[in-house]
């Protein structure tokens, strides 16, 4: 067990990819424009009460942090290397370029993720190891494949940096092989938890602890123009000193200017805003307000707002029926997941009023 077991657990579900060789996602599966999540086994989360006001236990501010101009200039860009040097090391064990590899994490239908040590700094990072030619064959969209997809997570990775995101740290990609190498910061923790979560939430206090920086990290993507497109616990991790960071950018989408609108919805269906599923554009930074909206109610009641037995079943329940919170349930937490999940996208709270809401400041 031990650091190994921990890498297995963790670096797969931040990638995209199992342990068992599968992928953490069902995909590609379509039905119309929509992507259907496998659902996993649950598994509960302990943590501690958040112990912080207004301040969190990383120094920073939830309101202080709502533009997120402090983190637009990554302090350290990402290094962009073209060649692929294969090798081994005096042990035996294979080697890409300075990474000698550890053990596999997990294996896809468009490559494979490894865990590796850096031999110049001795720390440990996750190499997603993907095909072009596989990816450039797969097609998402009528005019996108699966390559485009991860070019344009790649390229949104080299532009963020912020405590709560996982890092992009270096892109090997030599034109004279068919291999694109995603070098990725390695998070010793665990998921929030897998599925629906845990029978009866997570409590509030931890959920709260969660939500700001789940809150934080949001707030500068959308600050970036970026929407991530795919909020949802199995996309959030949690550091082994309790921070949250958000992962998996193979959805997200860039904006000039303050037009997110979109039309293709590729997120989670139970986790898919009223208005992205009716076909026609939405404003992307609204539905992950909405996803945000879904993820915090799974984590204080443990079951999903909306759930039905078939894709259409799903969608007809998000866009039709009521939104279910107990009678006993905290009258501030009651108010801000109605905000959150108000089905009118024009009336929903948005990021600016979440940070400030008394809930989340208390």
């Amino acid at each position: 067990m031990g650091w190994l077991s921990r890498c297995l657990r963790w670096c797969c579900g931040c990638l995209g990819f199992r342990k068992d060789g599968s992928k953490a996602e069902v995909g590609p599966f379509f039905f119309g424009k929509k992507h259907l999540s496998q659902q996993h086994l649950l598994k509960c989360v302990p943590g501690e009460a958040y112990k912080g006001l207004q301040e969190d236990v990383y120094g920073y501010s939830v309101v202080a942090d709502l533009n997120g101009a402090a983190y637009h200039t990554r302090k350290f860009p990402v290094k962009e290397t073209h060649v692929i040097v294969k090798s081994e090391d005096s042990n035996g064990n294979k080697m890409i370029n300075e990474y000698v590899r550890e053990c596999r994490i997990g294996t896809g239908s468009y490559g494979k993720v490894v865990l590796h040590r850096n031999t110049k700094d001795g720390k440990l990072y996750a190499l997603k190891v993907l095909h072009k030619y596989r990816l450039s064959k797969v097609r998402v969209a009528p005019t996108e494949t699966a390559l485009t997809d991860v070019l344009r997570e790649v390229e949104i990775m080299k532009k963020v940096e912020h405590p709560n995101i996982v890092n992009l740290i270096e892109v090997i990609d030599d034109p004279n092989t068919d291999q694109l190498c995603m070098v990725l910061e390695y998070v010793e923790g665990r998921w929030i938890f897998q599925g629906s979560g845990p029978a009866g939430g997570i409590g509030e206090d931890i959920a709260r602890r969660y939500f700001r920086d789940i809150l934080q990290g949001l707030i500068y993507l959308h600050s970036c123009n970026i929407v991530h497109g795919d909020i949802k616990p199995e996309n959030l991790l949690v550091t082994s000193d309790g921070r949250v960071k958000i992962c998996d950018f193979s959805v997200s989408r860039m904006f000039k200017g303050n037009n997110d609108e979109l039309r293709r919805s590729p997120g989670t269906p139970v986790f898919t805003a009223p208005e992205c599923c009716l076909g026609v554009t939405y404003h992307g930074k609204t539905a992950d307000v909405w996803a945000l909206g879904v993820t915090l109610y799974l984590m204080v009641l443990g079951h999903y707002p909306f759930i039905g037995h078939t894709l259409q079943d799903i969608y007809d329940k998000i866009v039709r029926d009521p939104l279910f919170l107990p009678e006993n349930m905290n009258p501030e937490l009651t108010n801000l997941l109605e905000g959150l999940l108000c089905k009118d996208p024009n009336q929903r709270m948005n990021l600016d009023a979440a940070a400030r809401h008394q809930w989340v400041v208390k």
